[in-house]
């Protein structure tokens, strides 16, 4: 798997949600809502699938 598809930024990751950067950010301090983030070389990332099975549980999550 390549690392550039496998792996976002925080920035890749707002534009593919359109989630503000201060909002991710806000979502990793409290360490209770966002995707799951690590820190690699010094950098947030995220796994994709993570931030897709984090987006699909929202949608899971709400009543019809």
């Amino acid at each position: 798997m390549e690392t550039s598809t496998f792996l976002k930024t925080m920035d890749e990751v707002s534009k593919m949600t359109r989630i503000p950067l201060a909002t991710l950010r806000f979502y990793r301090h409290l360490g209770s809502k966002g995707p799951k983030s690590a820190l690699i070389g010094g950098r947030v990332m995220y796994r994709e699938q993570d931030v897709i099975d984090w987006v699909n549980a929202a949608f899971d999550s709400v009543s019809k």
